[in-house]
């Protein structure tokens, strides 16, 4: 998705190509080999949707962005790659927006290194913003670790419960989307009212961003999303779907049978279909429609009408490919 299509405000834009001047900068040392691994995934691209929502919610696109909002876009954008850099070792990927992932090119204990140097970066960078930014982007590596945790605790488990799955994506996804949002009302120095609306609204749109994902996972066509349909059921993460396919009385026993293990190419599709075939991918839209319900419900407290009506137009795009509920 482009964020900017569904945002709708035109000085966000302008604001995204300044910061990506910033974002290179703000890693770049003067060592060669180091800059090449700190950059690498600055330079391959990305939508910068974490930014996009500090900005707007900065600025409501009523002005540009001061150079303050701008660093907190840079602060949450460096923190997000971090996670890509861990994860990618985690997973073992070989690539990462159509580039080798840095991993695969330079090793996992290279990979590591340079994702620590980038979360010190974000964490420099709030520390510069001001106390309240320290705090939320502290706050928010601890959502994110937690998440992490509870989804490799939780992996090949097929008794993983919703509540496990719930903790993991507030912490992967949301956590990050919703301090974005709030970084930016904080460098915009906005009220607590709006503030903590802005917040709110990052969480759910962070949930239904993930949720979409998980949808996807099970429902797109081969690579959509970069990656073979049904690869998270290959790899032990039960997502919401698969929960739901699990307690269904027609597959779920022939499901549960087939995971608990990874699964190679024809029992991966044949898990993939078995979800497919009840209304687990229903049942998950709904849930993430909850999730919108909420967000909207967040926006009546935000005063920008150009802003409010660019988020709602944003996290309502992310259903709108999606099978009806």
């Amino acid at each position: 998705m482009n964020p900017l299509e569904f945002l709708r405000l035109p000085t966000v834009e302008a604001d995204l190509a300044r910061l990506e001047t910033l974002l290179a900068d703000s890693v770049v040392i003067g060592d060669s080999y180091l800059d090449a691994v700190t950059t690498h995934l600055i330079y391959a691209g990305g939508k910068r949707l974490r930014p996009a929502l500090a900005i707007a919610a900065a600025t409501s696109g009523a002005r540009p962005a001061t150079t303050d909002d701008l660093m907190g876009g840079v602060a949450v954008e460096l923190m997000h790659l971090a996670s890509l850099y861990h994860d990618d070792v985690m997973d073992e990927a070989l690539v990462r927006r159509n580039v080798d992932s840095v991993n695969a090119r330079y090793g996992n204990l290279v990979a590591i290194v340079a994702g620590d140097y980038l979360m010190a970066r974000s964490a420099g960078i709030a520390a510069d913003l001001g106390v309240e930014s320290a705090r939320l982007l502290a706050h928010t590596l601890a959502w994110l670790t937690r998440g992490q945790a509870s989804e490799v605790r939780t992996a090949f488990s097929v008794t993983r419960s919703e509540d496990d799955y719930y903790e993991a994506i507030e912490g992967k996804t949301a956590s990050l989307m919703a301090s974005s949002c709030r970084i930016g009302a904080i460098t915009a120095r906005l009220d607590d009212t709006q503030t903590e609306a802005l917040s709110e609204f990052g969480r759910c749109f962070g949930m239904v961003y993930q949720l979409r994902d998980d949808i996807l996972d099970v429902v797109a066509v081969e690579n959509q999303l970069g990656k073979p349909a049904g690869q998270d059921l290959a790899e032990g993460i039960y997502n919401l779907p698969t929960l739901f396919a699990l307690r269904d009385p027609a597959v779920g026993d022939e499901l549960r049978a087939l995971l608990g293990q990874i699964l190679g190419d024809e029992d991966r599709e044949r898990a993939r279909k078995l979800v497919v075939s009840t209304n687990a991918v229903a049942l998950t839209v709904r849930a993430a429609r909850q999730f919108l319900d909420l967000a909207f419900g967040a926006l009546d407290a935000v005063p920008q009408a150009g802003l409010r009506e660019g988020f709602r137009s944003l996290i309502t795009s992310l259903l709108d490919d999606l099978p009806a509920s």
